[in-house]
């Protein structure tokens, strides 16, 4: 089974390989129509460095990469090149999924689920402890505030004994 550093640098190499596709292609068709990275840049108000490191695919020196479609996007238009062909270029990257990553992403799942199971029974039990306490103390004092009054009070059959 692969470690997730592995499997992580060959996705990294995968999505590499297609932003130097695109890089490659950008590169050629600049040097075609005879412009220099300065010229393009700052056609484009975009930096030098970012645009070498489209050109050279190097994805360490980029912003994110809905900026780097951005870019990209712009760079074909100005040098007048199939732009939808090139963004879906982009889409070829789109990351494979590998049975390893599933297993192990579901097996942590599972195992903080687990955790939580075990901590929720403790947690419930102490609420229903504070709560039943909490209104054992609230009834006997609403018990004891009414209860003064008709303590008081003298019975009704008392009271049929006085009035004879």
């Amino acid at each position: 089974m692969k470690d997730i550093k592995s499997v992580s640098k060959d996705n990294n190499k995968r999505e590499n390989s297609s932003l130097k596709r695109i890089g490659n292609f950008i590169k050629e068709a600049r040097i075609s129509q005879d412009q220099s990275i300065e010229e393009l840049a700052s056609d484009l108000k975009i930096g030098v460095h970012q645009l070498i490191a489209i050109e050279e695919g190097n994805e360490e020196k980029l912003p994110e990469k809905v900026f780097v479609k951005a870019m990209v996007r712009r760079i074909s238009q100005k040098l007048k090149l199939d732009t939808k062909f090139i963004i879906d270029e982009f889409k070829t990257d789109k990351k494979e999924v590998k049975i390893e990553e599933i297993v192990e992403e579901v097996s942590q799942k599972n195992h903080k689920s687990e955790q939580s199971k075990n901590q929720y029974p403790v947690g419930f039990g102490i609420f229903i402890l504070i709560s039943g306490f909490l209104g054992l103390i609230a009834s006997s004092l609403i018990f004891n505030l009414f209860s003064e009054p008709f303590q008081n009070q003298t019975p009704k059959q008392e009271l049929i004994k006085k009035t004879k």
